[in-house]
């Protein structure tokens, strides 16, 4: 995950010293698939998700002199998200009060990677069951640490929770899929889930 951020931040160098249209190409296609999935959560909508994403990135570009002023891009992005998300349910809804609890984190979770095929579908199905069965706002988190690779600190930022909070709730997952899973499926699964 280090060679990850390394990535990004030598990506974000260039978008904003010397506005690299390639550079921001490849941003978005790193990160679009798990911004997809994160908003989708919050809107319930795939369509919708992929034109908060699109509004992220126009973001992007638009601050993209004031870039090297962020630390993290990618928990800034996934930020971006979350607010531009709310945004759109207050705007559909006018009165929503919207929390982790209410989102769809069923979307988030994706097995379609070639690693995640070298689990046998039965494992599958049971982690599945297991990640569905758990709290939305564990799930979301749960799919941040472990497929994002994000760090506690991180998605502790992102959703503002602490991270004592977000460090119990990825135990919480943990337990509960490992609870449906004999041990040596469990080991596997753990080390092919992101």
């Amino acid at each position: 995950m280090d060679q990850e951020l390394a990535q990004i931040k030598q990506l974000q160098q260039k978008i904003a010293l010397y506005e690299d249209m390639k550079a921001y190409e490849q941003l978005y296609g790193l990160l679009y698939p798990g911004l997809h999935r994160f908003a989708c959560a919050f809107v319930k909508s795939r369509d919708t998700a992929q034109d908060i994403v699109s509004d992220v990135f126009i973001k992007l570009w638009q601050i993209r002199g004031r870039l090297m002023e962020i630390e993290n891009l990618k928990v800034y992005l996934f930020t971006l998200a979350r607010n531009f998300s709310y945004n759109y349910l207050t705007q559909q809804f006018k009165k929503v009060v919207l929390s982790l609890d209410e989102a769809d984190p069923e979307v988030l979770i994706s097995f379609d990677d070639p690693e995640s095929l070298c689990i046998s579908a039965d494992a599958v199905g049971k982690i599945r069951l297991a990640i569905r069965q758990l709290p939305p706002q564990c799930r979301i988190i749960f799919q941040l640490v472990k497929e994002e690779g994000m760090k506690y600190k991180e998605v502790a930022d992102v959703l503002h929770l602490s991270v004592l909070t977000v460090r119990n709730q990825v135990a919480i997952a943990t337990r509960k899929i490992a609870a449906l899973l004999p041990a040596g499926e469990l080991r596997a699964a753990f080390k092919n889930i992101k």
